[in-house]
C-alpha cells in the first residue's frame, strides 16, 4: 500500500484540494476528518464535524477512539487499497493516524501551498475564520443524512490531468459543524429579531419587516417574518431575497444555522404610505421612551 499525505493548516483548503490530487495522483481511498472516502461514497468512520466541540473533533480526526479506529482499521483490510492519500494538519499529525490505523507512514508528502495559490490559501483561510465554512470532499447526497440541518451549500469541481484529457467533476459538500471557531457563546432570541428586522428593511422594495419569531431545534433555526412591501415590485422575486439576505447575514453574523427563513407579505404600500407607516412606527417609539435610532 502507497500512502500519501496533503499536509496543510486548518482552513487552508485541504479538503477542497484533495480529490483534484488524488485524481492526477491515481489515488482510489481519502482519509479526511475521520472518514474513510471513495469517489461519492463514505465507507467507513464518523467525521469530525459532527463533534460538539473543537477538542472531540481534533480527537475524532486522528482516530483516538479505539472503536473508530478498530472500524476504519477493518474496512482498510477488507479492501486491501492500493493507495490512500491522508490529509492533516502536519506530517506528526499523519503519522499519528498512520499508526493508529495501522498502515504505512507516508512515502510522498504533498503541500497545499503545492496546489493552491496563496490567494486561494489566503480566501479559505478568511472563509473559515469570518463564517465557520467546512469542505467535506464527497456530494451532498452520500452524507446528509448525517448532518441534519448543517448543509450549506453544494460546490461542484472541475479539474483535468493536462490540457490534453477532458475535465472531470466532483461536487463537495459545504457544512457548518456542531462546534463553532467562536467559541461556546449566548445570543437572545430578541437581538437575532432584530438584526432579521434590520436588514430586511436595507432591501430596496421593503417597507417594514414586523412580527418576527425565532424557534430553535436541535437541527438549526427558523425564523419567521412578517413584512409590508412597496407596490411596484416583482413580489416572488422580492421575497426570495430577503429569505437569501437574511439567512446569509444571520449565519455569517451569529454563527448559527438557519434552516428555514419564512417570509410573509402582510400588505403592499404606495411608496409615499410606506413613508407614513415607517413615521408612525417612530413616533410610537419614542413615545415609550426609545430612540428613533432603534429602530432604523
Amino acid at each position: 500500500m502507497k500512502v500519501y499525505a496533503l499536509i496543510g493548516i486548518s482552513g487552508s483548503g485541504k479538503s477542497h484540494q484533495c480529490v483534484q490530487v488524488s485524481f492526477q495522483e491515481g489515488i482510489e481511498y481519502i482519509i479526511d476528518d475521520g472518514l474513510l472516502i471513495r469517489g461519492s461514497q463514505v465507507l467507513a468512520g464518523r467525521s469530525a464535524k459532527r463533534e460538539n466541540t473543537k477538542m472531540a473533533a481534533t480527537k475524532r480526526a486522528v482516530f483516538i477512539d479505539p472503536q473508530h479506529a478498530e472500524q476504519v482499521r477493518e474496512k482498510i483490510r477488507e479492501i486491501k487499497p492500493e493507495s490512500i492519500l491522508i490529509l492533516g494538519t502536519s506530517e506528526r499529525m499523519v503519522n499519528y493516524i498512520t499508526k493508529r490505523l495501522e498502515i504505512p507512514a507516508p512515502q510522498k508528502v504533498i503541500r497545499i501551498e503545492d496546489v493552491s495559490t496563496s490567494e486561494e490559501i489566503t480566501r479559505a483561510l478568511e472563509i473559515r475564520e469570518k463564517e465557520n465554512r467546512h469542505v467535506i470532499p464527497i456530494p451532498t447526497f452520500a452524507i446528509e443524512k448525517d448532518f441534519p440541518g448543517y448543509f450549506l451549500d453544494p460546490l461542484k469541481a472541475f479539474f483535468r490531468k493536462s490540457k490534453a484529457t477532458p475535465y472531470r467533476s466532483m461536487e463537495h459538500s459545504i457544512v457548518r459543524p456542531l462546534y463553532s471557531s467562536l467559541g461556546n457563546y449566548f445570543l437572545s432570541e430578541n437581538v437575532i429579531e432584530q438584526i432579521a428586522v434590520y436588514v430586511t428593511e436595507q432591501i430596496k422594495g421593503v417597507a417594514r419587516a414586523k412580527k418576527t419569531a425565532v424557534i430553535s431545534s436541535k437541527n438549526g433555526m427558523v425564523i419567521n417574518l412578517d413584512v409590508i412591501l412597496i407596490y411596484g415590485f416583482n413580489i416572488p422575486q422580492l421575497l426570495q431575497e430577503i429569505q437569501q439576505q437574511v439567512k446569509e447575514r444571520l449565519e455569517n453574523l451569529t454563527g448559527f444555522q438557519f434552516t428555514q427563513v419564512n417570509v410573509s407579505a402582510r400588505r403592499v404600500v404606495l411608496a409615499e404610505e410606506s413613508r407614513q407607516v415607517k413615521q408612525r412606527f417612530i413616533e410610537l417609539h419614542k413615545k415609550k421612551g426609545k430612540s428613533e435610532d432603534s429602530f432604523t
